[in-house]
C-alpha cells in the first residue's frame, strides 16, 4: 500500500458541516413537497364544486377520468390510452400475451378524496416515493438478518476493503487511474476550504437539490435529492409520458440499489480502519446532517452510490430537457434559445461531476460505487417499462379505496408558457 498521511486533530483545520436541529430538515422536506403540490395543482378545478371540469391536457374523455393504462390494441407508449368510452366498463389491460380485467374507478370520481387528488395530482407521486422509502428502510434490517452469523459490520468492512483492492489490483484497474485517498489527501493538504464546501454540500445537498429538482443511500435524504427533481420535472416536463420515463428510471434504479444494499453491505471509506488513510471529514467535531445518523440511515450502503446515481440521472434529464441533441420536439414544445440550452447542458454535466467529487473527497463512496450506479441508471432506463406489470395492482388499490386516478398537470403550464421552462 502506498504511503499517505492521516492528519491528526491539530493538522485538520477545515470547518465541519453544520449541525441543524433534528426537526429542521424534515420541515424543509415537507415544505418543498407541499410547495410542489401547490404549484402542480389543477388551477381550474374546485374540490367542492362538482360542476368543475375534470378534463385536462392529457384527457379526451367525457367523464374526466384518466388512468395509467397498459396498451391494449395499439403500439402507443402513452400511459393514458383510453380503452372504452362506455360508462364504468371494466378496464382490459394487456400484459405481454395476457389480458387482465380490472375494475373501472371512474364511478368514484366525485368522492371527496378523488376530488382532492384531482385538485392536487402530485399527491400520487408523493405516495409512490413513500413506498420507495419504506423499501429502503427494509434494506438495513434484511441485510443484518442475512449476515447475522458473521456480523454485518465485519462483512461490510471486508467488502469495502475488497472494493479498494479490486480498484488497485484487479483486472479492471485501468478504469481507476485515480485513488480515493489521493483525492481526499489533495483536498486536506492545502485545499481545506474547498473540502469545507464539499462537507456542507454532502450533508444537505439532497434536500434542496432533489425535492425541488427524485432518493439517496443515506435515509430520507434519499427521498429529498430525488424528490426535488421529481417536483421540478413534474412541473416543467413537456408531457407526462416524458416525466414518467424519468420517474420509472429513478424508481427502478432505487430497487436495483436496494437489492445490492441487502446482499452486498459495503462500508464507506470513512469508516474503514485508520490505516487505510481516510478521514471522516463530514462528521468532524460531531457536526453533521440529521440524515447521516440515527434511524434514518443505513450506514453500510456505500455500494452503489445513489448520491451519484441520482445526480447522473438528473443530469441526463437536464441534457434532454435542453433540446440540444434532439432534432424533433414533443407536441407543443418550443425550442429553447441558446442561453437555456447551454444552461441546462452545464447543469447536466456539472451537477453529477460535482457530486462525484464530493462523495470521493469526503470518503463517503468509492469510485467503483459511482460506476455501478451509472450502470444501474442505464439498465433502468432501458427496462423501465417493467413497472407496467404493476398497473393492475394500482387499479385494484384505487378500487379498494374508492378513488379515481387524477389527470396529471404535467405539460399544462409548459404549453401555456410556450415551452420555455
Amino acid at each position: 500500500m502506498p504511503n499517505f498521511t492521516v492528519p491528526n486533530g491539530d493538522q485538520w483545520n477545515s470547518k465541519p458541516a453544520w449541525k441543524l436541529p433534528g426537526w429542521c430538515e424534515p420541515v424543509m422536506v415537507a415544505s418543498i413537497l407541499f410547495f410542489a403540490m401547490f404549484m402542480t395543482r389543477k388551477r381550474d378545478y374546485k374540490i367542492f364544486d362538482r360542476t368543475s371540469s375534470g378534463a385536462g391536457y392529457l384527457d379526451g374523455t367525457s367523464n374526466g377520468s384518466t388512468d395509467y393504462l397498459l396498451p391494449e390494441d395499439t403500439d402507443s407508449d402513452n400511459e393514458y390510452d383510453d380503452i372504452s368510452t362506455a360508462k364504468n366498463l371494466p378496464k382490459v389491460r394487456r400484459i405481454c400475451c395476457w389480458k387482465v380485467t380490472t375494475p373501472n374507478t371512474s364511478r368514484f370520481r366525485n368522492n371527496i378524496h378523488s376530488r382532492v387528488l384531482q385538485r392536487f395530482p402530485f399527491l400520487i407521486e408523493m405516495f409512490y416515493w413513500i413506498i420507495n422509502y419504506a423499501f429502503y428502510r427494509m434494506t438495513s434490517v434484511l441485510s443484518s438478518k442475512l449476515f447475522a452469523g458473521r456480523g454485518i459490520w465485519e462483512v461490510a468492512q471486508e467488502h469495502g476493503i475488497a472494493v479498494l483492492e479490486a480498484e488497485e489490483y484487479g483486472m479492471l484497474r485501468f478504469l481507476f487511474p485515480v485513488r480515493e485517498r489521493d483525492v481526499q489527501q489533495w483536498f486536506m493538504q492545502g485545499h481545506q476550504d474547498a473540502l469545507t464546501i464539499l462537507n456542507k454540500a454532502y450533508a444537505l445537498i439532497h434536500i434542496p437539490g432533489t425535492v425541488g429538482s427524485v432518493t439517496s443511500s443515506h435515509g430520507i435524504c434519499m427521498s429529498t435529492d430525488i424528490d426535488s427533481f421529481i417536483c421540478w420535472y413534474y412541473y416543467v416536463a413537456p408531457s407526462f409520458n416524458t416525466f414518467a420515463i424519468a420517474r420509472r428510471t429513478l424508481t427502478l434504479t432505487n430497487f436495483c440499489a436496494f437489492v445490492t444494499f441487502v446482499i452486498y453491505p459495503c462500508m464507506p471509506p470513512r469508516l474503514l480502519p485508520q490505516e487505510y488513510g481516510f478521514l471522516d471529514t463530514v462528521r468532524h467535531d460531531d457536526a453533521q446532517s440529521v440524515w447521516m445518523s440515527g434511524k434514518f440511515v443505513n450506514q453500510l450502503a456505500a455500494m452503489p452510490s445513489m448520491h451519484f446515481g441520482y445526480s447522473f440521472c438528473i443530469g441526463m434529464a437536464m441534457i434532454y430537457h435542453s433540446g440540444l441533441f434532439r432534432r424533433t420536439l414533443e407536441r407543443g414544445e418550443v425550442r429553447k434559445n441558446i442561453f437555456w440550452k447551454i444552461f441546462y447542458l452545464i447543469v447536466g454535466v456539472g451537477y453529477p461531476s460535482f457530486i462525484l467529487t464530493t462523495i470521493v473527497a469526503t470518503a463517503n463512496h468509492y469510485i467503483m460505487d459511482a460506476m455501478v450506479a451509472t450502470f444501474f441508471v442505464f439498465f433502468s432506463f432501458f427496462c423501465n417499462k417493467v413497472f407496467y406489470l404493476f398497473i393492475p395492482l394500482e387499479d385494484l388499490l384505487l378500487f379498494i379505496i374508492r378513488a379515481d386516478k387524477p389527470i396529471p398537470t404535467t405539460g399544462d403550464r409548459f404549453h401555456e408558457r410556450g415551452g420555455r421552462l
